[in-house]
């Protein structure tokens, strides 16, 4: 029987983190399961790895040793999400959005405590916050900041959405030129390519 930290491993390979930026691949759950269970948010910190696998196993068990803390937790994770989902889908537009979208971001910052710290990632350097834990909200700490940092961007933000209307995908467009159109060239770009040569190509005659 495979351990939990086998079971959190395995769990982590159903999401695609190809946003570049932690809010817009939490953003990004909203098309795997709109409601988000907490064995989804848990192997989503895993798979990002705002938790260990090992710390993952532990929150896991919440739900039954703590389940009105982990409810009460998991209606602001929603919350946040969804303030996200508006926000982001505005910027990605270069539209205004209201300033009451960001009571939910605002009330992780106001409750979470912590830390920056330089962390070491191949033969590069990033800032990452590390919060102070204290009940469950510093769960959401690292995603409310990260949403914070692109709202402080502004329209220049260079947030996009996946070309494939069946996708749609959050992502940071980092490329030289900024015309990035796809969450992926492997998955949606290479599926565009297909389709488009299917139509250009050649109908054969029926005898």
């Amino acid at each position: 029987m495979p351990s939990d930290s086998t079971q959190s491993a395995n769990s982590t390979s159903s999401f695609r983190l190809i946003a570049g930026r932690l809010a817009l691949d939490f953003v990004n759950t909203a098309s795997n399961a709109h409601a988000l269970s907490w064995e989804d948010f848990v192997a989503f910190l895993a798979s990002t790895q705002v938790v260990s696998l090992d710390r993952a196993a532990r929150l896991r068990a919440l739900i039954l040793q703590e389940p009105l803390a982990v409810r009460a937790v998991l209606a602001k994770i929603l919350q946040l999400r969804e303030a996200q989902l508006a926000i982001f889908s505005a910027l990605a537009r270069k539209k205004t959005f209201s300033a009451s979208w960001t009571k939910p971001i605002n009330e992780i910052l106001r409750i979470t405590e912590g830390h920056d710290e330089l962390m070491q990632q191949g033969d590069r350097w990033r800032l990452q916050f590390i919060a102070r834990e204290n009940g469950l909200e510093w769960l959401l700490a690292a995603i409310a900041r990260s949403a914070a940092e692109l709202v402080t961007e502004g329209p220049a933000a260079p947030i996009r959405r996946c070309a494939n209307p069946k996708c749609r995908l959050f992502f940071y467009d980092e490329s030289r030129t900024h015309r990035r159109r796809w969450c992926s060239m492997a998955v949606c770009g290479n599926r565009h390519k297909v389709s488009t040569f299917l139509r250009r190509r050649p109908q054969r005659s029926q005898c």
